[in-house]
Protein backbone atom coordinates (compact mmCIF):
# COMPACT_ATOMS: atom_id res chain seq x y z
CA UNK A 1 0.00 0.00 0.00
CA UNK A 2 1.58 3.30 -0.67
CA UNK A 3 1.89 6.26 0.94
CA UNK A 4 -1.02 8.54 -0.44
CA UNK A 5 -3.26 5.42 -0.01
CA UNK A 6 -2.39 5.32 3.80
CA UNK A 7 -3.02 8.76 3.98
CA UNK A 8 -5.84 8.71 2.27
CA UNK A 9 -7.45 6.37 4.65
CA UNK A 10 -6.22 7.40 7.76
CA UNK A 11 -8.15 10.97 6.50
CA UNK A 12 -11.45 9.14 5.81
CA UNK A 13 -11.07 7.07 9.23
CA UNK A 14 -10.83 10.59 10.49
CA UNK A 15 -13.69 12.35 8.49
CA UNK A 16 -16.18 9.20 9.63
CA UNK A 17 -14.95 10.10 13.33
CA UNK A 18 -15.74 13.31 12.88
CA UNK A 19 -18.79 12.52 11.22
CA UNK A 20 -19.39 10.40 14.45
CA UNK A 21 -18.63 13.25 16.89
CA UNK A 22 -21.25 15.68 15.49
CA UNK A 23 -23.75 12.82 15.75
CA UNK A 24 -23.08 12.02 19.30
CA UNK A 25 -23.29 16.08 19.90
CA UNK A 26 -26.93 16.44 18.47
CA UNK A 27 -27.59 13.67 21.33
CA UNK A 28 -28.34 10.69 18.69
CA UNK A 29 -25.33 8.48 20.09
CA UNK A 30 -25.46 4.94 20.63
CA UNK A 31 -22.57 4.21 22.62
CA UNK A 32 -20.51 6.45 25.06
CA UNK A 33 -16.94 8.39 24.15
CA UNK A 34 -14.73 5.79 25.87
CA UNK A 35 -16.90 2.99 23.44
CA UNK A 36 -15.86 5.88 20.35
CA UNK A 37 -12.11 5.45 21.70
CA UNK A 38 -11.89 1.80 21.37
CA UNK A 39 -12.98 1.36 17.98
CA UNK A 40 -10.45 4.50 17.06
CA UNK A 41 -7.86 2.58 18.95
CA UNK A 42 -8.53 -0.50 16.35
CA UNK A 43 -9.08 1.36 13.33
CA UNK A 44 -5.61 3.18 13.99
CA UNK A 45 -4.24 -0.08 14.54
CA UNK A 46 -1.40 -1.23 11.38
CA UNK A 47 -1.51 3.09 10.29
CA UNK A 48 1.93 4.60 11.01
CA UNK A 49 1.54 7.39 9.70
CA UNK A 50 0.45 10.75 10.50
CA UNK A 51 -3.07 10.00 10.27
CA UNK A 52 -3.11 6.90 12.50
CA UNK A 53 -1.10 8.91 14.68
CA UNK A 54 -3.70 11.30 14.77
CA UNK A 55 -6.38 9.08 15.63
CA UNK A 56 -5.00 7.61 18.21
CA UNK A 57 -4.85 11.07 19.80
CA UNK A 58 -8.37 11.54 19.46
CA UNK A 59 -9.04 8.50 21.15
CA UNK A 60 -6.95 9.13 23.83
CA UNK A 61 -8.61 12.64 23.97
CA UNK A 62 -11.70 11.20 24.00
CA UNK A 63 -11.05 8.36 26.74
CA UNK A 64 -9.71 11.34 28.89
CA UNK A 65 -12.81 13.31 28.75
CA UNK A 66 -14.89 10.44 29.23
CA UNK A 67 -13.03 8.64 32.33
CA UNK A 68 -11.20 12.00 33.88
CA UNK A 69 -9.20 10.88 37.05
CA UNK A 70 -8.31 7.60 37.99
CA UNK A 71 -9.52 6.23 41.39
CA UNK A 72 -6.98 5.91 44.39
CA UNK A 73 -5.90 2.16 45.44
CA UNK A 74 -7.26 2.98 48.81
CA UNK A 75 -10.84 2.38 49.46
CA UNK A 76 -12.48 3.48 52.91
CA UNK A 77 -13.66 0.27 55.39
CA UNK A 78 -17.58 -0.39 53.80
CA UNK A 79 -20.27 -1.88 55.13
CA UNK A 80 -20.97 -4.07 52.20
CA UNK A 81 -19.27 -7.42 51.55
CA UNK A 82 -17.60 -9.71 53.76
CA UNK A 83 -17.16 -8.37 57.71
CA UNK A 84 -14.74 -9.31 60.26
CA UNK A 85 -17.70 -9.49 62.88
CA UNK A 86 -21.30 -10.80 60.41
CA UNK A 87 -24.18 -11.39 61.90
CA UNK A 88 -24.79 -13.64 64.37
CA UNK A 89 -25.47 -17.73 62.66
CA UNK A 90 -29.06 -19.01 62.55
CA UNK A 91 -29.38 -21.81 65.09
CA UNK A 92 -29.06 -25.41 64.11
CA UNK A 93 -30.57 -28.53 65.80
CA UNK A 94 -28.01 -30.45 63.76
CA UNK A 95 -24.48 -32.09 64.43
CA UNK A 96 -21.51 -29.86 65.07
CA UNK A 97 -18.76 -31.15 63.16
CA UNK A 98 -15.21 -29.98 63.58
CA UNK A 99 -12.45 -30.07 60.76
CA UNK A 100 -9.22 -29.05 61.43
CA UNK A 101 -7.34 -30.41 58.62
CA UNK A 102 -7.90 -31.22 54.73
CA UNK A 103 -9.25 -34.68 55.18
CA UNK A 104 -11.31 -33.89 57.41
CA UNK A 105 -13.23 -30.99 55.98
CA UNK A 106 -13.29 -34.27 52.84
CA UNK A 107 -14.46 -36.51 55.09
CA UNK A 108 -16.99 -34.06 56.56
CA UNK A 109 -18.49 -33.02 53.28
CA UNK A 110 -18.59 -37.06 52.44
CA UNK A 111 -20.82 -37.73 55.57
CA UNK A 112 -22.89 -34.73 55.81
CA UNK A 113 -26.38 -35.11 57.19
CA UNK A 114 -29.03 -32.36 57.02
CA UNK A 115 -28.45 -30.10 59.88
CA UNK A 116 -24.98 -30.23 59.89
CA UNK A 117 -22.26 -27.56 61.06
CA UNK A 118 -19.50 -27.83 59.93
CA UNK A 119 -17.16 -25.65 61.23
CA UNK A 120 -13.38 -25.10 60.09
CA UNK A 121 -10.65 -24.13 62.54
CA UNK A 122 -8.54 -21.24 61.92
CA UNK A 123 -5.22 -22.14 59.41
CA UNK A 124 -4.89 -23.04 55.96
CA UNK A 125 -6.40 -25.44 53.76
CA UNK A 126 -4.56 -26.20 50.47
CA UNK A 127 -6.41 -28.54 47.78
CA UNK A 128 -4.81 -29.94 44.45
CA UNK A 129 -6.50 -32.27 41.66
CA UNK A 130 -9.84 -32.71 41.90
CA UNK A 131 -12.62 -30.24 43.51
CA UNK A 132 -14.58 -30.60 46.66
CA UNK A 133 -17.46 -32.34 45.96
CA UNK A 134 -20.77 -31.75 47.50
CA UNK A 135 -23.22 -33.74 46.85
CA UNK A 136 -24.72 -34.80 50.23
CA UNK A 137 -28.30 -32.49 49.99
CA UNK A 138 -29.91 -30.36 53.07
CA UNK A 139 -33.00 -29.76 53.47
CA UNK A 140 -35.32 -26.83 53.60
CA UNK A 141 -36.23 -27.50 57.42
CA UNK A 142 -32.67 -28.88 57.91
CA UNK A 143 -29.91 -26.78 55.22
CA UNK A 144 -26.05 -27.89 55.66
CA UNK A 145 -23.41 -25.45 56.84
CA UNK A 146 -20.10 -25.13 55.95
CA UNK A 147 -18.23 -21.93 58.11
CA UNK A 148 -15.41 -20.86 59.55
CA UNK A 149 -14.71 -19.33 63.00
CA UNK A 150 -14.16 -16.46 63.82
CA UNK A 151 -14.93 -15.07 60.16
CA UNK A 152 -11.98 -15.27 57.80
CA UNK A 153 -9.65 -16.61 59.94
CA UNK A 154 -9.51 -20.38 57.92
CA UNK A 155 -8.32 -19.65 54.67
CA UNK A 156 -8.94 -22.42 51.15
CA UNK A 157 -6.28 -22.21 48.67
CA UNK A 158 -7.57 -24.13 45.70
CA UNK A 159 -4.62 -24.94 42.99
CA UNK A 160 -7.45 -26.35 40.80
CA UNK A 161 -10.13 -25.38 38.22
CA UNK A 162 -12.76 -25.84 40.45
CA UNK A 163 -13.19 -25.29 44.52
CA UNK A 164 -16.78 -26.91 45.57
CA UNK A 165 -18.48 -28.62 42.95
CA UNK A 166 -21.98 -28.49 44.34
CA UNK A 167 -25.08 -30.45 42.92
CA UNK A 168 -27.36 -30.76 45.91
CA UNK A 169 -29.75 -28.35 47.22
CA UNK A 170 -29.84 -26.68 51.00
CA UNK A 171 -25.75 -25.84 51.51
CA UNK A 172 -24.88 -22.53 53.04
CA UNK A 173 -21.32 -21.80 53.39
CA UNK A 174 -19.96 -18.64 55.55
CA UNK A 175 -17.37 -16.95 56.44
CA UNK A 176 -14.42 -18.46 54.55
CA UNK A 177 -11.66 -16.92 52.62
CA UNK A 178 -11.27 -18.89 49.73
CA UNK A 179 -7.87 -18.05 46.92
CA UNK A 180 -7.31 -19.57 43.54
CA UNK A 181 -3.34 -19.74 43.75
CA UNK A 182 -2.80 -21.12 40.35
CA UNK A 183 0.22 -19.83 38.19
CA UNK A 184 -1.71 -20.42 35.68
CA UNK A 185 -4.81 -18.34 35.14
CA UNK A 186 -6.71 -20.61 32.91
CA UNK A 187 -6.78 -23.56 35.64
CA UNK A 188 -8.27 -21.38 38.83
CA UNK A 189 -11.87 -21.46 37.04
CA UNK A 190 -14.27 -21.34 39.78
CA UNK A 191 -14.34 -21.07 43.93
CA UNK A 192 -18.01 -22.35 43.99
CA UNK A 193 -19.29 -24.61 40.94
CA UNK A 194 -22.92 -24.78 41.86
CA UNK A 195 -25.08 -26.96 39.18
CA UNK A 196 -28.22 -28.60 38.29
CA UNK A 197 -29.75 -29.72 41.87
CA UNK A 198 -27.73 -27.10 44.41
CA UNK A 199 -31.34 -25.05 44.80
CA UNK A 200 -31.49 -22.72 47.99
CA UNK A 201 -28.13 -22.48 47.77
CA UNK A 202 -26.74 -19.53 50.24
CA UNK A 203 -22.56 -18.13 49.96
CA UNK A 204 -22.62 -15.17 52.41
CA UNK A 205 -19.79 -13.17 54.29
CA UNK A 206 -16.77 -15.06 52.16
CA UNK A 207 -13.41 -13.35 50.28
CA UNK A 208 -13.09 -14.81 47.38
CA UNK A 209 -10.10 -13.82 45.20
CA UNK A 210 -8.20 -15.02 41.82
CA UNK A 211 -10.88 -16.48 39.95
CA UNK A 212 -12.04 -16.36 36.81
CA UNK A 213 -15.60 -16.74 37.53
CA UNK A 214 -16.04 -16.91 41.81
CA UNK A 215 -19.09 -18.36 41.19
CA UNK A 216 -20.37 -20.39 38.24
CA UNK A 217 -24.10 -21.29 37.92
CA UNK A 218 -25.81 -23.31 35.58
CA UNK A 219 -27.87 -26.36 35.08
CA UNK A 220 -27.44 -29.60 34.16
CA UNK A 221 -29.86 -31.08 31.66
CA UNK A 222 -33.38 -30.21 33.27
CA UNK A 223 -32.70 -29.61 36.40
CA UNK A 224 -31.95 -26.17 37.09
CA UNK A 225 -30.27 -24.78 40.75
CA UNK A 226 -32.96 -21.94 41.24
CA UNK A 227 -33.26 -19.51 43.97
CA UNK A 228 -30.09 -18.69 45.75
CA UNK A 229 -28.49 -16.36 47.56
CA UNK A 230 -24.99 -14.45 47.46
CA UNK A 231 -24.96 -12.22 50.11
CA UNK A 232 -22.64 -9.79 51.73
CA UNK A 233 -18.99 -11.48 49.97
CA UNK A 234 -16.34 -9.57 48.90
CA UNK A 235 -15.18 -10.52 45.66
CA UNK A 236 -12.10 -9.58 43.81
CA UNK A 237 -8.79 -10.33 41.99
CA UNK A 238 -5.15 -9.24 43.07
CA UNK A 239 -3.61 -9.17 38.80
CA UNK A 240 -5.13 -9.01 35.40
CA UNK A 241 -6.24 -12.47 34.59
CA UNK A 242 -4.17 -13.76 32.14
CA UNK A 243 -6.44 -16.08 30.48
CA UNK A 244 -8.75 -16.31 27.04
CA UNK A 245 -11.52 -17.71 29.31
CA UNK A 246 -14.42 -15.89 30.77
CA UNK A 247 -13.85 -13.30 33.80
CA UNK A 248 -17.08 -12.63 35.29
CA UNK A 249 -16.85 -13.23 39.35
CA UNK A 250 -20.77 -13.87 39.11
CA UNK A 251 -21.98 -16.08 36.00
CA UNK A 252 -25.25 -16.77 36.76
CA UNK A 253 -26.37 -18.99 33.32
CA UNK A 254 -30.06 -20.28 33.30
CA UNK A 255 -31.16 -20.14 36.91
CA UNK A 256 -34.09 -18.66 37.90
CA UNK A 257 -35.00 -16.25 41.49
CA UNK A 258 -31.25 -15.62 42.55
CA UNK A 259 -30.62 -12.76 45.45
CA UNK A 260 -27.50 -10.78 44.89
CA UNK A 261 -27.11 -8.89 47.31
CA UNK A 262 -24.76 -6.67 49.45
CA UNK A 263 -21.78 -7.55 47.90
CA UNK A 264 -18.36 -5.99 46.95
CA UNK A 265 -17.26 -6.43 43.23
CA UNK A 266 -13.90 -5.16 42.55
CA UNK A 267 -11.05 -5.83 39.77
CA UNK A 268 -12.61 -8.69 36.88
CA UNK A 269 -10.24 -7.61 34.35
CA UNK A 270 -8.89 -9.85 31.28
CA UNK A 271 -5.60 -8.98 30.37
CA UNK A 272 -4.76 -8.53 26.70
CA UNK A 273 -8.05 -8.92 25.53
CA UNK A 274 -10.76 -6.90 23.80
CA UNK A 275 -13.73 -9.22 24.88
CA UNK A 276 -15.70 -8.04 27.45
CA UNK A 277 -15.78 -9.59 31.20
CA UNK A 278 -18.62 -8.92 33.70
CA UNK A 279 -18.87 -8.13 37.22
CA UNK A 280 -21.56 -10.06 37.42
CA UNK A 281 -24.11 -11.39 35.20
CA UNK A 282 -27.34 -13.68 34.53
CA UNK A 283 -28.38 -14.47 31.43
CA UNK A 284 -29.66 -18.26 29.70
CA UNK A 285 -33.50 -17.15 29.24
CA UNK A 286 -33.86 -17.40 33.41
CA UNK A 287 -36.17 -14.78 35.25
CA UNK A 288 -36.60 -13.22 38.50
CA UNK A 289 -33.25 -12.60 39.35
CA UNK A 290 -32.21 -9.44 41.14
CA UNK A 291 -28.84 -7.16 41.57
CA UNK A 292 -29.42 -5.38 44.71
CA UNK A 293 -27.47 -3.02 47.07
CA UNK A 294 -23.90 -4.22 45.83
CA UNK A 295 -20.72 -2.09 44.87
CA UNK A 296 -18.97 -2.97 42.14
CA UNK A 297 -15.67 -0.87 41.06
CA UNK A 298 -14.83 -2.63 37.54
CA UNK A 299 -11.66 -1.19 37.59
CA UNK A 300 -10.23 -0.29 41.05
CA UNK A 301 -6.77 -1.22 41.86
CA UNK A 302 -6.07 -2.61 38.36
CA UNK A 303 -6.42 -0.49 35.45
CA UNK A 304 -4.66 0.43 31.80
CA UNK A 305 -5.65 -2.44 30.12
CA UNK A 306 -6.71 -3.38 27.01
CA UNK A 307 -10.91 -4.24 27.00
CA UNK A 308 -14.02 -3.75 28.00
CA UNK A 309 -15.16 -3.98 31.50
CA UNK A 310 -19.19 -4.32 32.29
CA UNK A 311 -20.91 -3.73 35.84
CA UNK A 312 -23.71 -5.76 36.22
CA UNK A 313 -25.74 -7.13 33.53
CA UNK A 314 -28.89 -8.94 32.52
CA UNK A 315 -28.55 -10.71 29.29
CA UNK A 316 -25.02 -10.58 29.13
CA UNK A 317 -22.54 -11.48 25.96
CA UNK A 318 -25.35 -14.10 25.60
CA UNK A 319 -25.77 -17.97 25.48
CA UNK A 320 -25.91 -21.07 23.00
CA UNK A 321 -28.58 -22.65 22.63
CA UNK A 322 -28.02 -25.72 24.45
CA UNK A 323 -27.15 -23.82 27.42
CA UNK A 324 -30.52 -21.96 27.70
CA UNK A 325 -33.24 -22.89 29.87
CA UNK A 326 -35.40 -23.32 27.35
CA UNK A 327 -32.98 -24.58 25.06
CA UNK A 328 -33.45 -21.21 22.71
CA UNK A 329 -33.35 -18.12 24.37
CA UNK A 330 -35.75 -16.38 23.15
CA UNK A 331 -34.45 -13.70 25.36
CA UNK A 332 -31.54 -14.07 27.52
CA UNK A 333 -33.76 -13.16 30.15
CA UNK A 334 -37.18 -11.87 31.78
CA UNK A 335 -38.08 -9.73 34.78
CA UNK A 336 -35.14 -9.03 36.30
CA UNK A 337 -34.39 -6.17 38.62
CA UNK A 338 -31.02 -4.04 38.95
CA UNK A 339 -31.60 -1.93 42.38
CA UNK A 340 -29.37 0.46 44.49
CA UNK A 341 -26.48 -0.61 43.44
CA UNK A 342 -23.20 1.65 43.08
CA UNK A 343 -20.97 0.97 40.23
CA UNK A 344 -18.19 2.55 39.20
CA UNK A 345 -15.03 3.18 36.96
CA UNK A 346 -15.38 0.55 34.55
CA UNK A 347 -14.40 0.93 30.89
CA UNK A 348 -17.74 -0.16 29.25
CA UNK A 349 -21.18 0.32 29.89
CA UNK A 350 -22.54 0.16 33.97
CA UNK A 351 -25.54 -1.42 33.49
CA UNK A 352 -26.16 -3.92 30.38
CA UNK A 353 -29.36 -5.16 29.55
CA UNK A 354 -28.78 -7.44 26.44
CA UNK A 355 -31.97 -9.43 24.88
CA UNK A 356 -33.24 -9.25 28.49
CA UNK A 357 -36.99 -8.44 28.58
CA UNK A 358 -39.49 -6.67 31.35
CA UNK A 359 -35.91 -5.54 33.35
CA UNK A 360 -36.31 -2.46 35.64
CA UNK A 361 -33.18 -0.61 36.27
CA UNK A 362 -34.23 1.40 39.84
CA UNK A 363 -31.98 3.65 41.61
CA UNK A 364 -28.66 3.30 40.54
CA UNK A 365 -25.61 4.98 40.89
CA UNK A 366 -23.06 4.84 38.01
CA UNK A 367 -19.67 7.19 38.41
CA UNK A 368 -17.04 6.79 35.42
CA UNK A 369 -18.70 4.31 33.15
CA UNK A 370 -20.43 4.20 29.97
CA UNK A 371 -23.96 4.54 31.32
CA UNK A 372 -27.07 2.29 31.29
CA UNK A 373 -26.93 0.47 27.78
CA UNK A 374 -30.48 -1.38 25.99
CA UNK A 375 -29.62 -3.26 23.02
CA UNK A 376 -31.56 -5.86 20.87
CA UNK A 377 -34.53 -5.90 19.82
CA UNK A 378 -35.62 -8.24 22.27
CA UNK A 379 -34.56 -5.75 25.25
CA UNK A 380 -36.72 -3.44 27.22
CA UNK A 381 -36.09 -2.10 30.51
CA UNK A 382 -37.83 0.62 33.18
CA UNK A 383 -34.88 2.70 34.31
CA UNK A 384 -36.15 5.27 36.43
CA UNK A 385 -34.43 6.96 39.93
CA UNK A 386 -30.87 6.48 38.63
CA UNK A 387 -28.25 9.33 39.41
CA UNK A 388 -25.83 8.35 36.17
CA UNK A 389 -22.23 10.44 35.76
CA UNK A 390 -22.70 9.37 31.94
CA UNK A 391 -25.93 8.74 29.46
CA UNK A 392 -29.07 6.15 29.01
CA UNK A 393 -28.05 4.53 25.59
CA UNK A 394 -30.17 2.31 23.02
CA UNK A 395 -28.48 -0.10 20.81
CA UNK A 396 -29.20 -2.20 18.11
CA UNK A 397 -33.04 -1.67 18.43
CA UNK A 398 -33.58 -2.25 22.56
CA UNK A 399 -36.27 -0.70 23.94
CA UNK A 400 -35.67 2.00 26.99
CA UNK A 401 -38.40 3.66 29.02
CA UNK A 402 -36.85 6.61 31.31
CA UNK A 403 -38.77 8.07 34.12
CA UNK A 404 -37.00 11.07 36.00
CA UNK A 405 -33.62 10.05 36.49
CA UNK A 406 -30.40 12.32 36.50
CA UNK A 407 -27.72 11.70 33.73
CA UNK A 408 -25.47 13.48 31.60
CA UNK A 409 -26.90 13.25 28.32
CA UNK A 410 -23.86 12.82 25.19
CA UNK A 411 -23.27 16.19 24.69
CA UNK A 412 -21.50 16.62 27.89
CA UNK A 413 -19.28 13.42 27.52
CA UNK A 414 -17.55 14.68 24.44
CA UNK A 415 -16.61 17.93 26.41
CA UNK A 416 -15.64 16.12 29.73
CA UNK A 417 -18.30 17.67 31.36
CA UNK A 418 -19.06 15.54 34.47
CA UNK A 419 -22.09 17.42 36.84
CA UNK A 420 -22.76 14.19 38.28
CA UNK A 421 -19.02 13.35 40.15
CA UNK A 422 -19.28 17.21 41.20
CA UNK A 423 -22.33 16.13 43.30
CA UNK A 424 -19.41 14.65 45.65
CA UNK A 425 -16.86 15.74 47.54
CA UNK A 426 -14.29 13.17 45.85
CA UNK A 427 -15.29 10.09 43.84
CA UNK A 428 -11.77 9.08 42.83
CA UNK A 429 -10.97 8.48 46.61
CA UNK A 430 -14.53 7.01 47.03
CA UNK A 431 -15.65 9.64 49.19
CA UNK A 432 -19.41 10.19 48.54
CA UNK A 433 -20.84 12.73 50.88
CA UNK A 434 -22.96 15.16 49.17
CA UNK A 435 -21.02 18.73 48.77
CA UNK A 436 -24.30 20.80 48.82
CA UNK A 437 -27.24 17.90 49.93
CA UNK A 438 -28.65 15.09 47.66
CA UNK A 439 -30.87 16.26 44.74
CA UNK A 440 -34.12 14.67 45.27
CA UNK A 441 -36.96 13.14 43.46
CA UNK A 442 -40.46 14.62 43.26
CA UNK A 443 -41.81 11.79 45.28
CA UNK A 444 -41.73 8.32 45.17
CA UNK A 445 -42.81 6.91 48.82
CA UNK A 446 -42.70 2.77 47.09
CA UNK A 447 -38.79 2.89 47.03
CA UNK A 448 -36.95 0.43 49.26
CA UNK A 449 -34.07 0.39 51.42
CA UNK A 450 -31.20 2.02 49.81
CA UNK A 451 -27.63 0.98 48.90
CA UNK A 452 -26.48 0.93 52.67
CA UNK A 453 -29.81 -0.31 54.23
CA UNK A 454 -31.18 2.94 55.12
CA UNK A 455 -35.10 3.49 54.67
CA UNK A 456 -36.01 5.72 52.00
CA UNK A 457 -37.61 9.28 52.66
CA UNK A 458 -41.28 9.90 50.68
CA UNK A 459 -38.97 12.03 48.05
CA UNK A 460 -35.82 10.08 47.57
CA UNK A 461 -32.66 11.11 46.94
CA UNK A 462 -31.29 10.14 43.28
CA UNK A 463 -29.45 7.28 43.34
CA UNK A 464 -28.58 4.23 45.03
CA UNK A 465 -28.10 6.01 48.64
CA UNK A 466 -29.13 8.89 50.86
CA UNK A 467 -26.14 9.32 52.72
CA UNK A 468 -22.93 7.24 51.95
CA UNK A 469 -21.98 7.48 55.49
CA UNK A 470 -23.90 4.82 56.52
CA UNK A 471 -22.23 2.68 53.99
CA UNK A 472 -18.67 2.86 56.28
CA UNK A 473 -17.93 0.61 58.63
CA UNK A 474 -17.19 2.15 62.37
CA UNK A 475 -13.51 2.21 62.86
CA UNK A 476 -12.18 -0.74 65.28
Amino acid sequence: MGRATRVLGGLVLLAAAGAGLLAWAAGRSEVAPRRVAVYLEQRATGHADLPGDAARWLARTLERLDRGVAPLPLRPALRLGAQPVPAAAAASAGRAVLAINEAQLEQALQQAKPGDVITLVPGIYRFTGRALTVDRPGTAAAPITLRAEPAGAARLEFALAEGFHVSVPYWTFENLDIRGVCSDHSACEHAFHVVGGAHHFTARNNTLSDFNAHFKINADKTAFPDRGRIEGNTLSNTAPRRTANPVTPIDLVAASHWLVRGNLITDFVRADSDAASYGAFAKGAGEGNRFERNIVLCEHRLRGQRGARVGLSLGGGGTTADACRDKRCVVEHDAGVIEANLIAFCSDSGIDINRASRSRVLHNTLIDTGGISVRSPAASAEVEGNLVDGALFTRLGGSLHPRDNLDSGPLRLFLGSHPQRDLFVDVAALDFAWRAGAPRRAGDAGTPADLCGTPRPAQPAYGAFEDFAACLAAPR
